[in-house]
């Protein structure tokens, strides 16, 4: 395929999805690689996940389970910054709201690189095609371009809190049409890693017999798609230059 050549110089990168877990299904090895590479990865959830489950337990401590969870799941992949927006978990939208809140999380962070979900929907696999992700999506992207680099937008950001503008010079999306992913990140040193943060959401995956093959299966066929070498697995990512 023909797409971007990730940047070489990257030495902070913000992940930002709608739910917790989110990241530790699609995007955990990557970020592993990237830590261990000595690269700085802040998390921020759009919302705390409160409207999973079977509605017996009250949101708030949904809520409160999935935050920790997200947070001892960051640790296993070396994250240590995690933020939560506490928008209201299923009916996130790409308001003005949600862009300004993003805005003020890239002029903090300042990342090099910014790795969301696609807005666009992924037919191939419908179950991810959550509308919070595409929402979030949608949001982050607007966010990156042009409002964080903008200082028109948002105007209270800069005047009342000192946020100067920032340019994000690039952005990953996962869950892409698979015609889109135009780079793959080998993550098959990391795996071990990548699968125990996503077994830190105990609430969301229990004790799963069958979730680790599952996951070695779509990520050997990741590979494969991309000319890996057999027997290795990855992660995979439309790329586009912001800068």
């Amino acid at each position: 395929m023909n797409g971007v050549t990730p940047r070489d110089d990257v030495r902070t990168a913000l992940v930002v999805c709608a739910h917790p877990d989110d990241v530790d299904f699609g995007a955990a090895g990557t970020v592993a690689v990237w830590t261990a590479a000595g690269i700085a990865v802040t998390y921020c959830l759009c919302t705390s996940g409160e409207a999973s489950g079977d509605g017996s337990r009250p949101a708030e401590e949904v809520a409160a389970v999935r935050r920790a969870e997200q947070r001892a799941a960051a640790a296993e992949v070396g994250v240590t910054e995690v933020i939560f927006l506490e928008h209201a978990d299923g009916t996130v939208e790409p308001t003005i709201a949600l862009r300004r809140d993003l805005t003020r999380v890239i002029r903090q962070v300042r990342p090099d690189r910014v790795l969301t979900w696609s807005p666009e929907i992924n037919w191939a696999m419908v179950a991810t095609a959550h509308p919070d992700h595409r929402a979030v999506g949608a949001a982050t992207f607007a966010a990156v371009y042009p409002d964080a680099r903008n200082p028109n937008a948002h105007p209270a950001l800069l005047r009342d809190e000192g946020l100067a503008p920032w340019t994000v010079p690039e952005l990953w999306l996962a869950d892409a049409p698979e015609r889109l992913r135009d780079h793959a990140v080998d993550i098959t040193e990391h795996f071990t890693r990548r699968m125990a943060a996503l077994r830190a959401h105990v609430s969301q995956v229990g004790d799963n017999p069958g979730l680790e093959a599952g996951m070695r299966a779509h990520f050997t066929a990741a590979a494969a798609r991309h000319g890996l070498p057999p027997g290795r697995l990855a992660e995979e990512f439309q790329v586009v230059d912001t800068s």
